[in-house]
């Protein structure tokens, strides 16, 4: 057996106008990320865990956002897209840790949704994710309420 770690994040503006995609969940609020897909912090941050962890770079270089067709795909689309990825390599996820950093909204009332949401597209229990969340203390622009980011580590095996 062979594993294999990988750590990803992400960052996106906070505006108007766009619905809130956190964990392949929607979370009421009245502003949403800006991104060329819906802009899902939390999945764009474990694809790009899980592409690291199998050596295959960002989901930059995957999912380039020149490329019209991923305008405004929901970013689950491309974890299911990865996951194939990952079983054509043989590998398997073991468990995934995630923090979502935003000051507004509460995220702790949508972690259950979320983990519900990814824990079949991840082909894993929901207690094999962690997903927690986290205000920034004011601090920076997460804290201004300005941008939400999510850091996400995974372990594979094969």
């Amino acid at each position: 057996m062979k594993l294999k770690a990988g750590i990803g994040y992400d960052i996106h503006r906070l505006v108007a106008g766009r619905k809130l995609y956190l964990g392949g969940v929607e979370v009421p609020f009245n502003k949403g990320l800006l991104g060329h897909s819906d802009g899902d912090v939390v999945v764009h941050a474990v694809i790009d865990a899980m592409l690291g962890a199998m050596g295959e770079g960002d989901i930059g270089r995957l999912f380039p956002d020149t490329d019209p067709k991923y305008r405004g795909i929901r970013s689950v689309e491309l974890l299911k897209a990865v996951m194939s990825r990952l079983k054509k390599k043989k590998y398997r996820l073991v468990n995934l840790d995630t923090i979502i950093v935003a000051q507004s909204p509460k995220l702790g009332p949508y972690i259950n949704n979320m983990k519900r949401a990814l824990a079949p597209v991840l082909k894993v229990e929901k207690e094999d994710l962690g997903i927690k969340a986290k205000t920034n203390e004011g601090l920076g622009p997460v804290g201004q309420g300005k941008a939400i980011a999510a850091w996400a580590i995974v372990l594979l095996k094969t």
